[in-house]
């Protein structure tokens, strides 16, 4: 069983040691986080160093991939810039937990996680580093671009298509044919009927644009 690690070590982190051990594709050698100290432990898990840390890491633990446990999208994709520049030779892997539903001809992009309970059906694409949450469904046909997000319970219907670092929150329902625009976010419980502008936050019932919204902006 090939070695790995996991940048992050905090609750989304937690999710994603439960799904890569139910797996059994890979061994946790530990965490990268460089806001904890060296040794501290999450799920029995030990702290390994910072992503400055990771070559010589990799070298030490004979690693063979790595999975970034952030869910935030802008900071999942500024770290994944980081360990590309320091360790270019180590692979990205995914994380699919065995109790989601993965539909025939649907394609999963290197570093995504899917977690429990989620229903990706077919022909779906999703992207590099995206995140579909627990019980969050992806109808027929759909495209994630890379580090979007799905939180838990999050529905669409088919042909929907969620632009790069786009995050739909909690329980938001998509119309069939839905483009949701790069960097936007979609609150909680909001229903969408219309197309989201990027760079936006949108919620409601309908949902509508609230305000305009800034590359980065924390939204969890």
């Amino acid at each position: 069983m090939q070695n790995i690690v996991l940048v992050g070590s905090s609750g989304h982190a937690k999710v994603v040691i439960d799904i890569v051990e139910k797996q059994g594709s890979y061994r946790i050698a530990g965490l990268i986080d460089a806001f904890r100290k060296v040794g501290e432990t999450t799920l029995g898990y030990p702290v390994l160093g910072g992503e400055s840390d990771l070559a010589r890491l990799a070298k030490e633990h004979d690693l063979n991939g790595v999975v970034i446990a952030i869910g935030d999208n802008s900071v999942r994709a500024n770290v994944a810039t980081k360990v590309t520049a320091t360790c270019p030779h180590l692979p990205f892997v995914s994380a699919v937990h065995p109790a989601a539903s993965v539909g025939k001809g649907t394609l999963i992009g290197a570093g995504t996680v899917v977690m429990a309970g989620a229903v990706v059906n077919a022909e779906c694409r999703v992207g590099r580093f995206c995140i579909v949450n627990t019980k969050a469904s992806l109808d027929h046909d759909c495209i994630m671009e890379d580090f979007s997000s799905l939180a838990p319970g999050v529905t669409t219907g088919g042909n929907c298509r969620i632009g790069s670092h786009a995050a739909v929150s909690i329980g938001a329902v998509l119309r069939h044919g839905i483009t949701i625009g790069e960097h936007s976010v979609v609150g909680a419980g909001s229903i969408v009927m219309k197309p989201v502008e990027p760079f936006s936050v949108t919620y409601g019932n309908p949902a509508k644009k609230v305000r305009d919204r800034q590359q980065g902006d924390k939204y969890l």
